[in-house]
């Protein structure tokens, strides 16, 4: 059914392995984190208000999946990652990687679709057409379970697709040479996609359908509870400047510094931004989210990759999964 299926299982198993294999030096942390994915945080990270809140230095890491992410975290080599994707943080889960969700990153759902080549004139209205066709998927991904959901909404037979791993620059560039009929990925990549195609279904049509995309901090379990006074800390500067965006007072300051950070002109950036939504604290601490929410989504995208044989099985329950510890700390700080 999926052309790198073996591939995928076998990433992620080896990933239980390794967790714990490495811990941050008592002077620093590194966090990962995505380019072309603005965000308040990136504020903070280029004011330097998380080394001054926090007493270390935090060394910072880009990647392209959040599948990478999970591999780094479960090598020692990254301590927390910014806006890693619910389903690759599942699929990691699921393997035995003990990772906790910290908090609620950020939610979207603009920013994250797939793309049909506009010569093949195919829209919602005519996505069986897509049946034969060759589409580009960063397995593993938000983008990855997006996907699935809106094929089986279109009843499109998945064993009749070639579906290439790819991640979503790599399938970006793929959709504009016509080396694949769809691609799916998110930020400055999905813009690219579209100018050489269309989506089939919009953010809100996605959402009307459950397919829920946000994106969270997350962290090894055994490493936040060694430092989770740390973690508060980090989580509380997140915070902070999320606010500071929210408030609407401070976008000529930060949208700059953000842009230049997230390595996109400011009107790429404005427009990325402007799709994104930044939960409060006491949003996240709420039923949607961290109470219970999330926990539940994250079973639903579970249960979605086994049926489609991405991951061999789902845990009974992602409660552990979930760790609000820090979060509360933070905003009592």
């Amino acid at each position: 059914m999926f052309a790198a299926r073996t591939k995928l299982k076998g990433a992620v198993a080896g990933l239980a392995l390794l967790a714990g294999a490495g811990m941050a030096s008592a002077e620093g942390i590194t966090v990962g984190y995505f380019l072309e994915w603005p965000m308040p945080f990136e504020y903070a990270k280029e004011m330097g208000l998380y080394d001054k809140e926090m007493g270390v230095t935090v060394n910072w890491v880009s990647f392209d999946t959040g599948t990478a992410m999970s591999a780094a975290m479960a090598s020692g080599d990254v301590q927390l990652s910014v806006s890693q994707g619910v389903p690759p943080f599942v699929v990691a889960v699921s393997a035995g990687q003990d990772l906790q969700i910290l908090d609620v990153a950020v939610s979207y759902a603009d920013n994250d679709n797939c793309v049909v080549r506009s010569d093949l004139e195919i829209d919602k209205n005519s996505a069986k057409e897509l049946e034969g066709k060759k589409v580009a998927v960063p397995l593993g991904t938000a983008a990855h379970y997006g996907f699935l959901k809106q094929m089986t909404h279109f009843g499109v037979d998945l064993g009749t697709l070639t579906i290439v791993d790819m991640a979503p620059p790599d399938g970006a560039a793929a959709i504009a040479q016509g080396a694949v009929d769809m691609a799916c990925g998110w930020g400055g990549s999905l813009r690219r996609m579209k100018e050489h195609g269309n989506v089939l279904l919009t953010g809100a049509e996605k959402e009307d359908l459950g397919i829920l995309v946000f994106d969270v901090t997350s962290g090894p379990a055994a490493w936040v509870a060694e430092n989770s006074d740390l973690v508060a800390k980090f989580l509380k500067v997140t915070a902070e400047a999320n606010a500071m965006w929210n408030s609407g007072d401070h976008k000529a300051e930060m949208l700059p510094v953000i842009a230049k950070d997230a390595g996109m002109d400011l009107e790429a950036t404005d427009q990325t931004i402007s799709t994104f939504v930044f939960p409060s604290v006491a949003d996240q601490l709420g039923p949607k989210w961290l109470g219970g929410g999330a926990q539940e989504f994250m079973k639903g995208v579970a249960d979605v990759f086994v049926a489609a044989g991405s991951i061999s099985a789902a845990l009974d329950s992602y409660d552990n999964a979930v760790n609000i510890g820090p979060l509360k700390a933070a905003s009592e700080m």
